[in-house]
């Protein structure tokens, strides 16, 4: 017999897990260095068993979820909605989770505040308490955002003068701004592309990275994410142009987004515009946005040279770890050609990239939301960095506009496996840590498995 499932005991479920979640990250999360644990700590060891026990919770909350959306009486949208809401509030209070880049955020905004130029220089030249916080692969790295979100990160730097914990629920109320524009944009999107409005919203917006990684990781991708689909539902209706502005501001916030106005165009000619004037509106759009922008943010034009710093041997992605395999054959082997390896094949995979983007969009030009979702997938599986939230980058959309329901539902297993690829405190796991993590998951198990026989055992009995 199966497990009882209804709507309020999965947003019980899951804002179980969210509570747990955020009170192991008081101890295991990615905390301000003067609060940080050392691993060993019993406090730190206690908040990560928490954590993976809250985020087994979550996943199955949402899991569940996903089941009653196949039933005969699915939740509506408003539901979700609210279920998003639940889950993510004790979040927001949450120290930060699962990486530390929100406090190079928060550099990089004083950065900008002191006039420094974050495209040639990393937080360390700011000094003080704040660049402290930035972990050290990132200390002497350049900014590769654009100019939007770098003055956003200015004026909360401004307004909350360089205090960490006031920046820090800044930026992430900025990140949910970002989560509300993508919430508010997939039941458009999905009914334009004849999809369950529902069932993007549980995709797109309820699944767990959104949770772990926007709303507690206070990513700089949900605004991104955000702008592009109020882009897109504005194209769609009767302003291709103010789409185009919008994808832009995308864009200007990280670069991935400008695949959008490819979409901007092609939702134009759908609706029966000519082709030249669809670009040409689109790309003088697009360019008055970005010299505006830049113009009023005063950082320059110094973000397009910076766009290669991802491009690093320290980051993790498919064609790092192909090119250092290679460079260690050739060291053997002693080649001349063995420094060439990680570069030839970073450059192999953007040219993978290309291709595919190139292929998708021929393939699927009636399908402009889906082809964006796959080709901004393609950016994130084959480029020079890969991190569990950049996964988001496609899904949001590939849920609203996928071709069938049960497409979605194998895509599921995406973030469902990915949320649990990274340790609370966004550090490298040891082999203790990871022990750690996985007791927290299988007790969350047992304790889920134990409440699927209690509320089995009754409905039992009233069989017999």
């Amino acid at each position: 017999m199966a497990f009882p499932v209804d709507l309020r005991r999965c947003q019980l479920l899951g804002l179980a897990g969210t509570v747990v979640l955020a009170a192991g990250g008081e101890t295991a999360g990615a905390l301000p260095v003067r609060e940080l644990l050392a691993p060993s700590d019993a406090g730190a060891a206690l908040g990560l068993v928490g954590v993976y026990f809250g985020l087994v919770l979550l996943i199955a909350a949402w899991v569940l979820l996903g089941r009653l959306l196949r039933g005969p009486e699915p939740p509506t949208p408003r539901a979700l909605l609210l279920a998003l809401a639940l889950w993510a509030t004790p979040l927001l209070l949450a120290p930060p989770l699962f990486s530390r880049d929100v406090y190079s955020y928060l550099a990089q905004g004083a950065m900008v505040d002191a006039r420094l130029d974050v495209y040639t220089h990393g937080p360390s030249q700011l000094g003080g308490p704040l660049a402290d916080e930035v972990a050290p692969l990132w200390q002497h790295t350049a900014a590769p955002y654009g100019p939007v979100f770098l003055a956003v990160a200015s004026a909360l730097s401004g307004l909350t003068r360089g205090e960490v914990p006031a920046g820090l629920m800044g930026m992430r109320l900025v990140a949910l701004l970002g989560v509300a524009l993508m919430a508010a944009a997939l039941p458009r999107l999905a009914r334009h592309s004849g999809a369950d409005p529902a069932a993007a919203l549980w995709l797109g917006a309820l699944n767990p990275l959104v949770l772990l990684h926007l709303v507690a990781g206070a990513h700089n991708d949900a605004l991104m994410l955000g702008l592009l689909g109020a882009g897109l539902v504005a194209a769609l209706g009767r302003w291709p142009v103010l789409g185009a502005v919008l994808v832009t501001l995308a864009a200007l916030v990280k670069a991935p987004a400008v695949l959008g106005l490819a979409a901007v165009v092609v939702l134009q000619v759908r609706a029966g515009r000519r082709p030249a004037p669809a670009v040409l509106s689109t790309a003088g759009a697009a360019a008055a946005t970005t010299v505006t922008a830049t113009a009023a943010a005063g950082t320059g034009y110094g973000w397009i040279a910076a766009l290669d710093t991802p491009v690093s041997p320290h980051n993790w992605a498919l064609t790092s770890l192909l090119g250092r395999a290679t460079r260690a054959l050739l060291e053997r082997l002693g080649s001349d050609l063995a420094p060439l390896a990680v570069p030839a094949w970073h450059a192999l995979g953007l040219a993978l990239t290309a291709v595919l983007i190139v292929a998708i969009w021929w393939r699927l030009r009636p399908r402009p939301v889906y082809a964006l979702g796959l080709s901004l997938a393609a950016v994130a599986a084959f480029g020079p960095a890969i991190r569990p939230w950049y996964a988001l980058w496609g899904l949001f959309l590939i849920a609203a506009a996928a071709p069938s329901a049960s497409l979605r539902h194998r895509l599921a297993a995406v973030p469902g496996v990915l949320a649990l690829a990274a340790l609370p405190s966004g550090a490298p796991a040891d082999l203790a840590q990871l022990v750690l993590a996985g007791c927290g998951g299988v007790l969350a198990v047992v304790v889920l498995w134990q409440a699927h026989q209690t509320a089995r055992t009754p409905a039992l009995g009233r069989t017999a």
